[in-house]
């Protein structure tokens, strides 16, 4: 077959394709998955950060977890809250207590523009923790290179798996901690990153708080569509 003739018949294939499309072709999965937990390579694509940075004494560590056959495996997100500060820190730092992972930022965006919910699947220890998204920077300072960042309290129950779901539009626009008492729409189609993270502080009513240890299992992150 010629080059010509084959460039044709490629062109009438892609148009009989798109002739035939029904409208399941166009509508987006019910669920999406964006991060799952299985294995240490997964662990690449996230690091650490706490107070350690300012002067902090708290830690944390994030490990992947087997089963005891090996059929399956989750990521352990663990470390100590300390309430110190390293009196030799340059930084002179209001508080200590907190700890995080933050996935590496993606190439490009993930667009969930066709998702109202964040659903994480955790075991923890009784605490709340923190959900963050991060999306592309137009909100707090356009122009430099700081993400804007939305959260929203998650409470994991000590000790059994537990499916958090959490609406879109619950995240709340924040400002290095802080929320932002401003009337702001996230984008969910120019997402950058996100992040899971603890503090001392608590966050929720009844909610294990203060400093010490914490773990939380994380299976996966994945986005959910309502079907109405």
């Amino acid at each position: 077959m010629s080059r010509f003739r084959a460039l044709w018949q490629a062109s009438v294939n892609a148009t009989k394709r798109a002739l035939t499309w029904n409208l399941e072709d166009l509508v987006p999965p019910s669920e999406r998955y964006i991060f799952k937990f299985d294995s240490k390579e997964e662990l690449k694509r996230w690091h650490l950060y706490s107070d350690s940075e300012y002067g902090g004494l708290s830690s944390a560590s994030l490990e992947i977890k087997e089963s005891a056959n090996g059929a399956s495996s989750t990521g352990v997100f663990s470390g100590n809250l300390s309430l110190d500060v390293d009196e030799s820190s340059r930084w002179n730092i209001s508080r200590s207590g907190f700890c995080g992972m933050r996935s590496k930022k993606f190439d490009g965006f993930i667009d969930l523009d066709a998702y109202d919910t964040l659903a994480l699947k955790l075991k923890g220890d009784g605490r709340c923790y923190i959900s963050t998204i991060y999306t592309e920077n137009w909100v707090n300072s356009p122009g430099q290179q700081e993400d804007n960042s939305w959260q929203a309290f998650v409470f994991v129950p000590k000790d059994d798996w537990y499916i958090a779901k959490i609406p879109l539009s619950r995240y709340l626009p924040t400002w290095r901690g802080n929320v932002i008492d401003a009337e702001l729409e996230m984008n969910p189609a120019r997402i950058v990153g996100m992040s899971l993270s603890v503090n001392s502080a608590g966050g929720a009513p009844g909610a294990r708080s203060g400093p010490g240890d914490f773990r939380v299992e994380v299976d996966w992150i994945k986005a959910l569509r309502s079907q109405n």
